[in-house]
């Protein structure tokens, strides 16, 4: 059974820091990125940033180059996002999900993902 599990949201102050895990369980991942996605209240899911877990590619949304940083350990599989310098627009709820190693060009088209976590909500307000 695929499953994948977020966990570390909360609430924070703007300029304050969480950091995200997501664990992976029932499929090899030697044929899968990991992607970060946030989506916020009526608006669609984006792409935060993407990781290959053994080449170690990684890309960043522009609107997070500088404040997240993505991570992988594929012996726990588990990837990380680490957030940083939050800002209110950052608030959301952010997935995890896994997309076929070889859809590298699509990194960031949430349709073409296979496989999704619950989410875990970030919440940025003083």
């Amino acid at each position: 059974q695929v499953q994948l599990v977020e966990s570390g949201g909360g609430l924070v102050q703007p300029g304050g820091s969480l950091k995200l895990s997501c664990a992976a369980s029932g499929f090899s991942l030697n044929t899968y990125a990991w992607g970060w996605f946030r989506q916020a209240p009526g608006k669609e899911r984006e792409g935060v940033s993407t990781i290959t877990p053994f080449s170690g590619r990684i890309f960043y949304a522009d609107s997070v180059k500088g404040r997240f940083t993505i991570s992988s350990d594929n012996a726990k599989r588990t990837a990380y996002l680490r957030l940083n310098s939050l800002q209110p627009e950052d608030t959301g709820r952010y997935y995890c999900g896994a997309i076929p190693y070889y859809r590298g060009t699509h990194y960031f088209v949430a349709a073409e993902y296979h496989y999704w976590g619950q989410g875990t909500l970030v919440t940025v307000s003083s």
